[in-house]
């Protein structure tokens, strides 16, 4: 047995689909990916009214300033309110950007949001991005589809909670349901 267990091979061509996460330059741009850019597809990650949170990996020293999720083959239809947060390992509430009321999400359309206030990462971990859209279509998002959590302590990549959201997003991630379908969030 050696340092890498029983894995035989280079770590670094194992590892090398990780490249896919980032920027050609990722010196160039702060940012963290919870997903790579390759592999993904159109995913119904949304539900009307109800958010859905993505676990995001963020670094102690990180100024999160804004928030992107990207929509895949299908529009906003005739959204009320729409809006992304950022929320601790914990499930508490760090910053929200501004209520999109009725502002178009066409398809296929990166939006990138700025948070009210930045926020600095205090301690490396999971955080979780969360998306929501009030609209008689929402959007469907890019992504991929995951396994539900299988081991005990493992967490959700991506989860639903609340129902009848609007402008605000909730103090916390209260109930959490494991959502199989996980949204592309990037965070800069």
């Amino acid at each position: 047995m050696t340092l890498l267990g029983t894995f035989k091979g280079n770590p670094r061509n194992d590892l090398g689909y990780f490249n896919t996460v980032g920027r050609p330059d990722p010196e160039v741009v702060f940012h963290r990916a919870n997903l790579p850019r390759v592999g993904l597809d159109d995913v119904a990650a949304l539900t009307s009214g109800v958010m859905t949170t993505a676990a995001l990996y963020l670094q102690d020293g990180d100024l999160v300033s804004n928030l992107t999720a990207i929509s895949a083959g299908t529009a906003a239809g005739s959204p009320t309110n729409w809006w992304f947060a950022l929320y601790s390992g914990a499930g508490a509430l760090l910053g929200q950007t501004a209520d999109q009321t009725t502002a178009a999400w066409a398809a296929d359309t990166a939006k990138t949001l700025a948070l009210a206030s930045s926020v600095r990462i205090t301690r490396s971990g999971i955080y979780y991005v969360g998306i929501h859209v009030a609209a008689t279509t929402v959007p469907t998002l890019l992504g991929c589809s995951a396994a539900r959590p299988v081991l005990t302590g493992e967490g959700n990549l991506a989860q639903t909670s609340g129902s009848g959201l609007t402008a605000t997003a909730p103090a916390t991630i209260a109930t959490p349901a494991v959502k199989r379908q996980v949204p592309l969030v990037i965070a800069t």
